[in-house]
This record gives C-alpha cells, sequence and structure tokens, in this order.
C-alpha cells in the first residue's frame, strides 16, 4: 500500500470522527436545552456570581468583578506575571443603556 493511499484513509477517518464527535454535541446540547434554562432561572434566583476560573490572580478569578487596570496594579508598563492573564482577555464591559 502507497503512503499517500495512508495517509488519505488516515485523513478521512479522523475526519468522520470530527464530524461524529461535532453532530454529537449538536444533539446533546438540544436534548440539554430545558436543563440549561432551569440551571439560568436557579442561577439567577439564588444570585450566584461567576464561576472561579482560575486562583492566582484577583482579576482572573472573577474577571466581571475586575477592572481594567488591575493586572498593571504594579506598574502601568509591568509584565505578567500570572500564567492564566495570557490565557484569559481583558473583562467586556457591558454597554450603558
Amino acid at each position: 500500500m502507497r503512503k499517500s493511499t495512508v495517509f488519505f484513509i488516515t485523513v478521512s477517518l479522523l475526519a468522520s470522527l470530527l464530524a461524529a464527535a461535532l453532530s454529537h454535541g449538536a444533539y446533546q446540547r438540544s436534548r440539554s436545552a430545558g436543563d440549561l434554562r432551569e440551571t439560568a432561572q436557579l442561577v439567577e434566583q439564588l444570585d450566584l456570581t461567576d464561576l472561579c476560573l482560575f486562583t492566582e490572580a484577583r482579576y482572573t478569578r472573577h474577571p466581571t468583578q475586575s477592572d481594567l487596570h488591575s493586572p498593571f496594579q504594579d506598574h502601568p508598563l509591568s509584565l505578567e506575571h500570572f500564567p492564566s492573564g495570557s490565557l484569559l482577555g481583558p473583562a467586556k464591559r457591558p454597554e450603558a443603556r
């Protein structure tokens, strides 16, 4: 068997596995839509905070609760000294009404 045949068989197999994974995700999302609505209502009723993503710095723990300048609290030109700061973008601010 030629190397190109093995390559195309491998790519085809991996593409079909990717398609199966994506279709399974779409199926699970549609199946759990009711549970997500109930969870959202519970979160709103209990007034829960956001998920704690990282444990390092206060501006990466709860991104919606931090101000834009807290990563630079030591010095305006200081480098990021927490690895999670490079993984998490700045918080999105709600638009003024």
